[in-house]
């Protein structure tokens, strides 16, 4: 059944959205006034006598961990992850035991801990990136952009300028050094702070001054878990003033389950901006049905929260007249599910994006039709053409 919005509704959703516009992310974290403390996904497992699920905790205090990790561990289950940007955790817990969980008065909320995936030469030209540049000098020098993503190829002669790569952290595998074994990220870094060294300048980033700092949550097969995500904005927001972080770039989907008022990634991305730092994120690929027809309400998370910059993808059709340009047909619609939000924000180039490759991840042998040549001699083909709402996000970040 359809469920019709009336005018009250709207007029009363903007009261809202005004009302919580000052909130301090930590008023907001510690709202209980939603109809239970399970999402909904949740509230199906709990009735399962067998099996057991990864789940985000929010907690009523920091210090509420370690009696909550105690009754966890009773339970038959193992904390994870400490996240303390959304004061809690992840853990794994028996699917018997949800219930007796939730009951505990120091759990705020628990959530479904989700599967999250990883959502040139004419694009800076199309938006004015090149204009601007060359014009007014502007090329996003001392900026530092967060890249919540599969990780980046540091050794790329268009990346390889000493500080390009400010920071690494590797959430997945913990190692030091910085690589991509997906090859998703380094494709969305080149977008952002590529300096085209390899094409002769052609197929150089948006802002290829600025300096990133390279968060790694997906694995090898651009999987991962929103936890992974949540403490990669974790990060970022305790290191923004030592790494001069402005902007984080989250070019991942995951499914919307429930409100964006209780969704741990979507609280987790309000406490960045709360912090001072703009967050931009991919709309999601689900313009059209596995039948191939347009559809509606397919934007993913965090994307669906009004604090994120969304970013839907459009084609340029191959020219740098924006007059031309169209809404790709992959391309996440509005509203958003759930809460019914308008969505994407804006849309930005998306279609045969050419960017960055890494020779030693799983894009450099799926996507192989794909690689292209630069104009100096290299070892292995230097770029790769992609489309998606992936692509979008890091022109507008």
């Amino acid at each position: 059944m359809r469920r019709r919005i009336s005018i009250a509704q709207v007029l009363a959703a903007f009261v809202l959205l005004a009302a919580f516009a000052p909130a301090s992310s930590a008023q907001l974290l510690n709202r209980t006034d939603w109809n239970t403390k399970l999402d909904p996904a949740l509230q199906q497992r709990a009735l399962f006598l067998t099996g057991q699920s990864r789940v985000i905790l929010r907690l009523t205090t920091s210090g509420a961990l370690a009696p909550v990790a105690a009754q966890v561990s009773q339970l038959g289950g193992s904390v994870g992850l400490s996240l303390p940007i959304i004061t809690g955790a992840s853990a794994t817990i028996p699917n018997a035991v949800i219930a007796v969980l939730a009951a505990n008065p120091l759990v705020v909320h628990i959530s479904l801990d989700r599967a999250i995936a990883g959502a040139m030469e004419r694009t800076g030209p199309a938006v004015g990136a090149t204009a601007v540049r060359q014009e007014l000098g502007v090329d996003g020098s001392g900026v530092g952009v967060a890249i919540i993503d599969s990780g980046v190829n540091a050794s790329h002669d268009d990346l390889s300028i000493t500080g390009r790569v400010a920071s690494f952290v590797d959430l997945v595998n913990n190692r030091s050094t910085a690589y991509d074994d997906y090859g998703h990220g380094t494709h969305v870094a080149g977008i952002i702070a590529g300096n085209g060294f390899d094409s002769g300048g052609a197929r150089s980033g948006i802002a290829p001054g600025a300096h990133l700092i390279v968060l790694k949550a997906l694995n090898a097969a651009g999987g991962g878990h929103t936890s992974d995500v949540i403490a990669a904005l974790g990060y970022a927001v305790i290191n923004k003033d030592v790494l001069n972080i402005r902007v984080i770039n989250m070019s991942i989907a995951a499914p919307v389950s429930e409100s964006f008022y209780a969704d741990p990634l979507t609280l987790a991305a309000l406490s960045a901006v709360n912090s001072g730092i703009v967050v931009v994120a991919a709309a999601g690929n689900n313009g059209r049905s596995a039948g191939g027809r347009g559809q509606y309400g397919g934007i993913a998370a965090p994307g669906n929260a009004p604090w994120v910059v969304t970013v839907g993808a459009s084609s340029h059709m191959g020219t740098i007249n924006r007059r031309d340009d169209t809404v790709a047909a992959f391309s996440s619609r509005g509203p958003t599910a759930v809460d019914a939000w308008a969505k994407p924000d804006l849309v930005a180039p998306g279609v045969g994006i050419e960017s960055l490759s890494d020779p030693n991840s799983a894009f450099y042998s799926t996507m192989s039709a794909y690689l292209l040549a630069g104009t100096l001699p290299t070892s292995y083909l230097p770029y790769l053409s992609l489309s998606g709402t992936s692509m979008s996000t890091p022109v507008v970040s």
